[in-house]
C-alpha cells in the first residue's frame, strides 16, 4: 500500500430518527491513489461524503484527515480537503484567471505563482484569460479541478465529476486527475454512476449497500482469468468442461469458463474428441457493471444526477 492512509473512515455510522442509514463504515485512503465510491440507489453515498467533508454530523464515529479529527479539529483537516462537485460554481463574468484569484483569497497564503502552477496542470494556458461563459462544460470541469487544487489539498473528493461531459472530456479529464493524484500524492475519492468510467478511472473501488461497505476491491483483481468458448452442441461442451471440473456460465452461444490460459488448449483437444465443433475461443473480461450486479445482487448503481 502507499504509506500511510491520508483519510481514515472509524466505525462512522449515521442515524437519521430510528433508521440506520450508515453502519460502521471503516475505509482507508491513500496518497496517490484513486478510490472510487459505487453503490445502489439509497446507498447511502452522499450521506458518507456529507460527513466526510463536514457538512453533516456522524452519529457515532470519526473521519480523520491526516490524523486530525473533523469532528474535533474541523478548521485543521478541512483545510487539507479538496472538493469537486458536479458543475463547480464559477462566475460567468469572470475570466478563469479571476475566478482562481478570487478563490485563492479564500485561503491564506496562495501565491499568483501556485495560480499559474494550477492552470498548468489541467492545461488551461492558453485559455485562462477568457471569459468563464465562454468555456465548454468540460474547460469548466477542468477550471473546478484547478480551483480544488490551488490551496495543495491532500485529499480530494468528488462527486458526479464528469456529469454531462463527452467522451471526449471525460477522457480528458480523467487524464488530469490521475495526473494529480500521481505527481501530487493526492488520495482521490471519486462518487459516480458511470462504471465504465470508474473502471478506467480507478485504482479499487468501495461498494455501499444498505449503508454498509460490502466490498473494497483494487480494480486489477476484478479481471481474473476467463476464456470465452463458442461451440455447438453447447449443451455436450457443457457437459464435458463441467465433467473435468471447469466453472463455467453461459453466455449468448458459448461458455465463459474460469481457467489459466495454459489450460485452454486441453480443454478444446478434450471438446473436440467429444464431437464439439468450435467456432471461437478468446479471452473473456468481466465489465465493473457485472461484478457491481453480482455483489450487490443486481441493486442499481445511483444515477440520481444522470443528465
Amino acid at each position: 500500500m502507499n504509506g500511510k492512509p491520508i483519510v481514515r473512515l472509524q466505525n462512522l455510522s449515521k442515524t437519521i430518527g430510528n433508521k440506520k442509514i450508515i453502519k460502521n463504515l471503516n475505509l482507508d485512503l491513500y496518497p496517490g491513489q484513486i478510490t472510487g465510491f459505487l453503490g445502489p440507489n439509497g446507498a447511502g453515498k452522499t450521506t458518507t461524503i456529507r460527513m466526510m467533508v463536514g457538512l453533516m454530523q456522524p452519529t457515532s464515529g470519526d473521519v480523520l484527515i491526516d490524523g486530525q479529527s473533523i469532528k474535533t479539529n474541523f478548521e485543521e483537516s478541512i483545510q487539507k480537503v479538496g472538493v469537486i462537485v458536479e458543475n463547480p460554481e464559477l462566475y460567468k463574468y469572470m475570466s478563469g484567471y479571476k475566478n482562481l484569484l478570487h478563490f485563492s483569497r479564500m485561503h491564506k497564503g496562495i501565491p499568483k505563482q501556485r495560480i499559474n502552477e494550477v492552470v498548468r496542470q489541467v492545461g488551461m494556458e492558453n485559455r485562462i484569460h477568457e471569459k468563464v461563459g465562454s468555456y465548454s462544460l468540460g474547460m469548466r470541469q477542468r477550471l473546478g479541478l484547478a480551483q480544488a487544487l490551488l490551496h495543495k489539498p491532500q485529499f480530494l473528493i468528488l462527486d458526479e465529476p464528469t456529469n454531462g461531459l463527452d467522451p471526449a472530456g471525460i477522457r480528458e479529464f480523467r487524464q488530469y486527475l490521475q495526473k494529480v493524484a500521481s505527481e501530487n500524492g493526492v488520495a482521490v475519492f471519486v462518487s459516480s454512476h458511470l462504471l465504465s468510467e470508474i473502471e478506467l478511472l480507478c485504482d479499487r473501488i468501495a461498494v455501499i449497500q444498505n449503508g454498509e461497505l460490502i466490498d473494497i476491491k483494487n480494480v486489477n483483481e476484478l479481471h481474473h482469468s476467463q476464456y470465452y468458448i463458442q461451440a455447438e452442441p453447447l449443451e455436450l461442451a457443457e457437459e464435458v468442461l463441467a465433467g473435468i471440473g471447469f466453472s463455467l456460465a453461459r453466455q449468448d452461444k458459448g461458455l465463459v469458463i474460469d481457467t489459466e490460459e495454459q489450460h485452454i488448449p486441453g480443454a478444446i483437444q478434450m471438446l473436440v474428441s467429444a464431437g464439439v465443433k468450435i467456432y471461437a475461443v478468446q479471452p473473456y473480461r468481466a465489465t465493473l457493471e457485472d461484478q457491481f450486479l453480482e455483489m450487490t445482487g443486481g441493486g442499481q448503481i445511483a444515477q440520481t444526477h444522470a443528465k
